[in-house]
């Protein structure tokens, strides 16, 4: 981590999370990724990616069918921190 410059602590589990995490919120199907990590059992994979609350707004918005009759979905104040 160090030589790369990134300037946190960490290793490279730190770069499995983050690439699982970014997969899952670019549209790869969760299950493309357990086998990538080589996990047994689904739920772990699960726990390990997490997805932003800022992309389960932008799915929320896209594919709950109040968005396609015109309505707008009811969403928790974003304050900016990708918590709600």
């Amino acid at each position: 981590m160090e030589e790369a410059g990134i300037g946190k602590k960490g290793a490279c589990h730190l770069f499995r999370h983050t690439m699982a995490t970014l997969m899952l919120e670019g549209g790869a199907d969760v299950r493309f990724i357990q086998q990538m990590l080589g996990h047994a059992r689904l739920d772990t994979t699960a726990l390990y990616a997490s997805v932003s609350i800022h992309k389960l707004k932008q799915v929320h918005a896209a594919t709950h069918p109040g968005a396609r009759l015109g309505k707008s979905p009811v969403l928790p104040p974003d304050h900016g921190d990708g918590e709600p």
